[in-house]
């Protein structure tokens, strides 16, 4: 029997506005299909977006929903989940609205360990506001912003979260959605900040303006930079450059933050210092 995927849909606003041969479909199904599994009710689900082809996704998703504004998801998906703690908040970037001018309330979000689902689309460009450089673009690409070619280095987004104290990381890609669903899965799951860098094409802002070719090439080309987490580790350094690993990169227990702040709430009401 056919996954009915209408009742998690706004079906009003279909068709989507993506481009055709986009992943962020794929991903929308994925993560609609995680829910789904998960059994969770979808008046406890709210979806934050902020700007970029990623933010369509609130649009699309009939559930609680809030489309803010550029870089600050993370901000108001903070405060929604403080107010809510016993909802699922579900936060959806690009890696220019989660990397760039948000990147600052993604590290405060991982270092707090505020139970949040991030999702990163990582498409390497900015691609609603036409082919500008993005924290993830790869050197030497054209983009409008540096059409000789992207001299700025790239941030590794798992890195970047693992430094900043997340508690669950995890890479893959939409050129595998099984398992890009385990993954979502298991941090969805988890209790805490995790993070998830999902590997998406851009094939007409950056695949089409890199003389990739159609959509396809765009997907081989994604495919040549990911390799599972156990073969990766296996690598020698210089096999590993320009290799990015896939699967759940780090799981921990850590305290959540809205945990934390009820023990401050029961700390002041009775006159008591919070002890850790």
């Amino acid at each position: 029997m056919a996954f009915d995927y209408s009742k998690y849909l706004r079906t009003d606003k279909m068709p989507t506005l993506w481009c055709w041969g986009c992943g962020d479909g794929v991903i929308l199904k994925s993560v609609i299909r995680v829910i789904d599994e998960l059994g969770w009710d979808m008046d406890d689900v709210c979806i934050v977006s902020g700007i970029g082809c990623s933010g369509r996704f609130s649009s699309y998703m009939n559930a609680n929903t809030v489309h803010t504004t550029h870089g600050r998801a993370i901000a108001y998906a903070t405060g929604i989940k403080m107010a809510n703690p016993d909802k699922k908040v579900i936060v959806i970037t690009g890696d220019g609205d989660g990397s760039a001018i948000g990147g600052n309330h993604t590290i405060h979000g991982c270092r707090r360990n505020i139970d949040l689902k991030h999702i990163i689309i990582n498409n390497f460009i900015y691609g609603l506001t036409n082919s500008q450089t993005s924290p993830t673009t790869p050197k030497g690409m054209w983009t409008v912003t540096a059409q000789r070619g992207n001299i700025d280095p790239t941030f590794d987004l798992c890195k970047l979260a693992e430094g900043a104290g997340a508690s669950f990381i995890a890479r893959e890609s939409m050129t595998n959605p099984t398992k890009l669903e385990k993954v979502l899965k298991k941090g969805f799951e988890h209790k805490g900040y995790s993070f998830f860098d999902v590997f998406s094409n851009c094939h007409i802002n950056l695949g089409r303006k890199n003389k990739m070719g159609q959509a396809k090439e765009t997907l081989d080309w994604i495919d040549s930079r990911i390799v599972s987490k156990s073969k990766f580790e296996k690598f020698t350094p210089e096999e590993q450059d320009g290799k990015y690993p896939t699967g759940v990169l780090r799981q921990e227990e850590q305290d959540e933050y809205c945990d934390m702040y009820k023990k401050v709430q029961y700390a002041s009401q009775n006159n008591e210092q919070v002890k850790f």
